[in-house]
C-alpha cells in the first residue's frame, strides 16, 4: 500500500522468496528468475560430469530447473534444524561421488546452512563443489564459513551490492548482472 501511495503502478522482482509475496499487491507484480543466467554461467563453464544441488527440501523445484538446464541430475539435502539458525545435514539424497556439484539457493545470507551443505557434498566424495545464488547477502561471518570449506566458487547476482573489499578479499566470489534481465522487463 505504501508503494502504490508512492505512485507505483507496477513492482519488479527478482527471485522473491515466496511466490505468494505477489498476491499482497493490488498493481502488477513481475517476478523475473535469475536462473538463465546462473544457467548459463555454468554451461559456459563446460562442466562434465554435473550435479546439482538442492540444499534443502523446499528448493528442489529450483534445483530441477537448473538440472534441467544443465542436462544434469539432482541431489536432494536432508536438512534438520534442530534449533533456529542451526542446521544438520542427515542425508543425501542422490549421487554425488566423483561429480561436480552446483548447489543452488535463492539466496545466501549467513552461509551457515551452505557451509555444512558444502562439507557434507565433498565428504560424500564429489570431486568439486560449486554454488550459486540470486541474492548473495553475505552478512555477517558468511565469507569466513564459506572461506573455510572446499568450495571452487560461489555464483551469485548483483541484486545485493557486493563491496569492493568482498571482491578484493574473496576472490572466488563471482557476480553477474542482471541488468538486461531487468531491462528487458522494462521493455
Amino acid at each position: 500500500d505504501l508503494l502504490q501511495a508512492a505512485g507505483a503502478s507496477r513492482v519488479l522482482c527478482v527471485d522473491l522468496h515466496a511466490d505468494q509475496i505477489q498476491g499482497f499487491f493490488d498493481i502488477p507484480v513481475d517476478n523475473f528468475r535469475a536462473l538463465p543466467i546462473l544457467a548459463k554461467y555454468f554451461v559456459d563453464k563446460n562442466l562434465e560430469d554435473v550435479v546439482v544441488i538442492s540444499p534443502d527440501h523446499g528448493g528442489t523445484t529450483r534445483a530441477r530447473r537448473l538440472a534441467d538446464a544443465l542436462g544434469a541430475p539432482l541431489a536432494i539435502i536432508d536438512k534438520r534444524r534442530p534449533r533456529p539458525n542451526v542446521a544438520q545435514v542427515m542425508n543425501v539424497i542422490g549421487e554425488v561421488e566423483g561429480m561436480n556439484a552446483v548447489i543452488i539457493d535463492d539466496m545466501v545470507d549467513t552461509a551457515g546452512t551452505l557451509s555444512i551443505v558444502v562439507k557434507a557434498i565433498k565428504a560424500r566424495g564429489a570431486k568439486s563443489v560449486y554454488a550459486c545464488c540470486s541474492h548473495g547477502l553475505l552478512s555477517g561471518p558468511a565469507c569466513e564459513r564459506l572461506d573455510d570449506t572446499p568450495l571452487e566458487e560461489l555464483v551469485i547476482t548483483n541484486s545485493v551490492k557486493l563491496s569492493e573489499e568482498k571482491k578484493q578479499k574473496y576472490p572466488w566470489i563471482k557476480q553477474l548482472s542482471i541488468a538486461g534481465l531487468l531491462a528487458a522487463g522494462i521493455l
